[in-house]
């Protein structure tokens, strides 16, 4: 599909979609052989002043942080600070798993671990936007690991067997670049992946989302599907998992770093076979309707759409 042609399309089919869903506001970018094509905003950012949207509205990009996160252990990795076939226990307290058959790196990066969801992440999300007063104690790494290790019963597979979507993982993970980089994990990815990216108005922090004029305003939808507005979630329990905040023209570079094997704009922000290892399958999904379909690191992977390759996540 030409551009103009597919430009008309959403400009047409948007409006209709966001009023279906109920939709306050949006902000899309395409990226066309690594440019910026076509950026655009729909609707409102924040519904009460009727600001709109516009292609540098920061908005939560949810789990497409989880990207970033397996980009930089990559960039460890590559350093020789870790091993994605180390253990993980090797770096942090977790306890659970198989003796003779350890959970690795490699198995949080592709949602392997044997372990299923363990809530984690919406525990975190509850509290910190105010939908719901949640009473699991999870407040501090601690809890988070004397959480996660009571799971032990919850395990059903080996690791490396099957795909199980783990938000933990991630937040290990994450755990994992503080311990080794010796920086929090905002500043390490600031540092090292932001900067370099010219992402200077993306964050992970509260104030400094707050500071800034142009940002949505998060709701949430009650029973009805009507829109209420809620906290915006920042709880470092998020961050690695789905905590980075970004508009689309600023992630867009992200993207077009991804699709360009991590180099944007003269810049390398990890080797060419760390990105391919990165988007290739770990983990096959059962149940797809694409063929082969699976995880790679931080990434959704569809072998073959229609003879093209998609690499993908949502947010």
């Amino acid at each position: 599909m030409k551009l103009e042609k597919l430009k008309a399309f959403i400009e047409s089919e948007t409006p209709k979609l966001m009023k279906t869903s109920k939709t306050p506001g949006l902000s899309i970018s395409i990226i066309i052989n690594g440019e910026k094509a076509y950026m655009e905003a729909f609707g409102a950012r924040d519904l009460e002043s009727n600001a709109p949207a516009t292609p540098n509205t920061l908005y939560g990009v949810g789990s497409c942080t989880k990207s970033m996160t397996a980009l930089a252990i990559m960039q460890l990795a590559e350093e020789g600070k870790i091993n994605l076939e180390d253990p993980v226990e090797k770096y942090v307290p977790l306890k659970i798993g198989f003796k003779e058959n350890p959970i690795r790196i490699h198995h949080l990066l592709s949602h392997s671990s044997g372990i299923p969801s363990l809530n984690t992440a919406v525990i975190s999300l509850r509290k910190a936007t105010g939908i719901r007063e949640d009473y699991t104690p999870l407040s501090s790494m601690e809890d988070f690991y004397r959480y996660v290790n009571a799971a032990e019963g919850e395990i059903v597979a080996k690791p490396g067997e099957r795909y199980f979507y783990l938000n933990a993982g991630y937040t290990i993970l994450g755990d994992i670049i503080e311990r080794v980089s010796g920086l929090e994990y905002h500043q390490y990815i600031k540092k090292k992946i932001l900067e370099p990216l010219k992402m200077f108005r993306s964050t992970f922090l509260k104030e400094e989302f707050e500071k800034e004029s142009d940002k949505m305003t998060p709701y949430w939808k009650d029973k009805d599907g009507n829109p209420r507005k809620v906290k915006m979630p920042f709880d470092k329990l998020i961050h690695a998992a789905g905590g980075l905040v970004s508009s689309v023209n600023e992630f867009s570079n992200y993207i077009i770093a991804s699709m360009n094997y991590g180099e944007f704009d003269g810049v390398k922000l990890a080797s060419k076979e760390s990105i391919m290892e990165m988007q290739k399958i770990h983990i096959e999904r059962p149940r797809t309707y694409y063929g082969r379909e699976g995880y790679g690191y931080g990434w959704g992977v569809i072998e073959d759409f229609y003879g093209r390759k998609i690499i993908h996540h949502s947010g």
